[in-house]
């Protein structure tokens, strides 16, 4: 008797497990595991130049470049930044003549030129003690007359260097070079030929807001990106623009938020290095996109130099430029102008 109860318990208990299996398995079949398939899309970012950058690639293999993307940033920083104390850029700025040691300060120079030239001078990377006397470096304003911004204008002017492929010099020892108008857009060139290196078609680099494209993204179409609605209370994300970028570099520069009111006067930090003061004119933010991203930072600045129709002049005379500009009608009411390469590609949009 005891042994026929031991054997119900046990087909009690076998049974009881055989209907808990097929419960799971049903479960299993009725809901199914999710698969999860993230597709090519990588996407890294990370803190460089006093901004940050977010680099977004379609590989299949998923390989992460982070590591290579972050020391290739280092070595421009070192070179260029005039915040790192013994970078290449800041040595020179103690010295008279330094032959170059890395590969980055010479092709920065070269194309800091072409703009110069291109732009009777309204790019110019000297123009830093102005700016800095403004009130827009880290030691405010230090300017107190017209005869301080004479003397400061005295130290500008970027044809105040002689340089070639091995060295750089200065005809004027008081010469203050900052290459930061243009560093961003060179560090994200050189990001999208390392990626080009590593066999990456498909990608959308961006440092600081200065971007550059090429190929199609995640969803087959072209990369977009969105272009700031110019006012001093608007958000990141509220915007005026957004621009389908085709295999392109771009850049925006603007006066619109970088700005201080004294004796209710508007100092933008914008400084012309033609008169050594703020410029006083409509244009509120200029984007423009070129063959490359470095070009198009730098034009990108001279052109909030120059105003609305010199910016216009100089487009229409480069067929590699395209430009889209934001600035005030007489009414204060915002207007834009879209080159004629552009309108194909850019949508504004319908503020609420």
């Amino acid at each position: 008797m005891q042994k026929s109860a031991k054997k119900n318990i046990i087909y009690s208990i076998l049974l009881l497990l055989v209907v808990f299996m097929v419960y799971l398995y049903r479960q299993n079949k009725e809901s199914p595991m999710p698969v999860l398939d993230e597709g090519p899309k990588v996407v890294i970012s990370g803190p460089t130049m006093g901004t940050s950058y977010r680099i977004v690639y379609l590989d299949e293999g998923r390989r992460d470049f982070k590591k290579e993307v972050d020391a290739l940033l280092m070595e421009i920083n070192d070179a260029l930044s005039t915040y790192i104390p013994e970078s290449e850029i800041s040595r020179f700025n103690r010295m008279d003549t330094l032959d170059f040691e890395s590969s980055h300060f010479y092709p920065v120079l070269q194309k800091s030129k072409a703009v110069y030239e291109a732009t009777n001078g309204a790019f110019d990377p000297t123009v830093g003690p102005l700016v800095n006397a403004w009130g827009f470096g880290p030691e405010g304003a230090s300017l107190q007359d017209s005869t301080g911004v004479r003397q400061l204008l005295d130290q500008v002017g970027f044809d105040q260097l002689v340089f070639d492929e091995n060295r750089i010099s200065k005809i004027n020892s008081d010469v203050y070079l900052d290459l930061s108008a243009v560093a961003k857009g060179y560090g994200v060139d050189k990001l999208a030929e390392l990626l080009r290196e590593k066999g990456i078609r498909d990608y959308l680099v961006e440092v600081g807001g200065e971007l550059v494209s090429s190929g199609l993204n995640e969803k087959g179409e072209l990369w977009k990106v969105g272009i700031s609605r110019p006012e001093i209370e608007g958000q990141a994300n509220d915007l005026y623009s957004i621009l389908a970028l085709d295999n392109k570099g771009m850049a925006t520069s603007g006066n619109y938020r970088n700005f201080y009111i004294k004796d209710s006067v508007k100092y933008s930090h914008t400084i012309s290095p033609f008169t050594g003061y703020p410029v006083e004119h409509s244009l509120l933010s200029a984007t423009v996109v070129a063959e490359d991203c470095m070009t198009a930072d730098a034009f990108a600045t001279a052109f909030m130099v120059l105003g609305v129709e010199k910016a216009r002049e100089i487009t229409e005379s480069m067929p590699t430029l395209e430009v889209f500009l934001i600035y005030n009608d007489e009414q204060g009411r915002l207007q834009s102008f879209v080159s004629e390469g552009l309108i194909p590609y850019i949508t504004v949009m319908e503020k609420e």
